[in-house]
């Protein structure tokens, strides 16, 4: 088990504990322990939102420096043509592991979906199947107070 998958935003015992601790030490860090529980999937949502940003935005200066005036060229044309072509198939590549990762982060999302799920289920029917010592629960009522 890698840390990433022990300190997932989710109410883990390591993530609790880590909660606890953050309140007794110091209450901050307690506090925003709690918040990484609560909204970590939102961060890392915004984060992989916010590079696919910068990259858009600093696109420019990418093929500025290989394409423009101050492109940096060693003087030998082949060189320089295969090297261009290599960060092209470079930058390729990046996005399609960027996409690959954002499928995945949302196949293991709806994993964990499903399994508390299950989870859900299965306790919702051991709450409502009958006692097997013979213990009659009485029958709820609706009380007025």
């Amino acid at each position: 088990m890698n840390q990433s998958a022990l300190l997932r935003p989710d109410w883990t015992p390591a993530t609790v504990a880590l909660m606890v601790l953050g309140f007794v030490v110091f209450w901050p860090l307690g506090l925003a322990m709690l918040a990484y529980i609560l909204f970590g999937e939102k961060f890392q949502t915004f984060k992989r939102d916010a590079n696919r940003k910068a990259d858009d935005a600093f696109a420019w200066y990418r093929g500025a420096r290989t394409s423009g005036p101050f492109a940096s060229t060693t003087g030998n044309v082949a060189f320089d043509d295969w090297r261009e072509t290599e960060l092209k198939r470079l930058d390729e590549e990046r996005r399609r592991l960027d996409e690959m990762r954002a499928e995945f982060d949302t196949y293991a999302r709806e994993l964990r979906r499903a399994k508390d799920q299950e989870e859900f289920d299965r306790f919702m029917r051991h709450r409502h199947e009958p006692k097997a010592t013979g213990e009659v629960t009485p029958p709820k009522t609706q009380t007025d107070y």
